[in-house]
Parts: structure tokens; C-alpha cells; sequence
């Protein structure tokens, strides 16, 4: 990790992707694994009017918030060609609410099939929060 306060980093990893995310808060730390997630796929945006999609995900713990809405971004680059730059995340107690806003996909250089939960860890820090994730490719 580096000294800002957020991020993410590839992490090398055997067979797969793996990402090393850190935010001082968990709604950055989501925003942060999709920024991560779209780097490392390489994902170039066209030009034009952006579109937002509205998200709701419930979730039991911190592991499986962010391998859902990691998923539901992964759905929208699949199934309708668009990825994200901007992020509205609203966080409660067991349900997020997202608001997000992209631009259609002009190309990809490495399609991700899977967000998993090998050796995932949503840890708490002195900083905020960090986790590891890993990518199937």
C-alpha cells in the first residue's frame, strides 16, 4: 500500500487477478475495488452521454457486500456494455444503495468471469478499511 489515504493495487497472483484495495471508509473501499476492477480489465470508455443505473443489494456481511456489488458492476460491463466513473453509495445497516453513472464500452482488454471469495477479508484498520480480492480470468 501507499501513503493515500485510498487506492488499489494488482497483486500478483498464480492463476488469476488479485487486487489489494484501502479506503478510510467502506462506500470508498467499494468504489475503489470497481475502479480496480475496471483497470485491470483494461476497459476503455467512448465518448458520448453518460447512463446511470440505480442498485440496491443487501448483504449479511462485509465479504459478501462487496463480492455483490463488485458482481453487479461486472453484470453491467457483461450484459450491457457499460462501465462507471462516478459513484453514489449510500451504506446502511445490512442494505447499500448505489447510484451509478457510465459511459458504453469502446473495448476490453481482459474480460473478468468472476468476482470470488478465495481468501477474501474485508479488514478494519487503523487506516479505514483493506481488503484482497481475487479475480477469475
Amino acid at each position: 500500500m501507499d501513503d493515500s489515504p485510498f487506492g488499489y493495487r494488482e497483486v500478483e497472483h498464480a492463476a488469476d487477478w488479485a487486487l489489494q484495495v484501502w479506503a478510510p471508509d467502506l462506500t470508498t473501499l467499494l468504489e475503489q475495488a470497481a475502479r480496480g476492477m475496471i483497470a485491470l480489465a483494461g476497459i476503455q470508455l467512448k465518448k458520448g452521454s453518460p447512463q446511470e443505473r440505480e442498485v440496491e443489494i443487501t448483504f449479511l456481511d462485509r465479504e459478501q457486500l462487496l463480492v455483490k456489488f463488485l458482481s453487479e458492476v461486472l453484470y453491467f460491463i457483461e450484459q450491457e456494455n457499460l462501465a462507471f466513473t462516478e459513484y453514489q453509495l449510500s451504506l446502511d445497516q445490512d442494505r447499500l444503495l448505489a447510484h451509478l453513472r457510465g459511459y458504453p464500452i469502446c473495448s476490453i482488454e481482459k474480460a473478468i468471469k468472476a468476482v470470488t471469495y478465495h481468501n477474501l477479508e474485508v479488514r478494519q484498520t487503523e487506516r479505514g478499511y483493506e481488503a484482497y480480492l481475487v479475480f477469475d480470468v
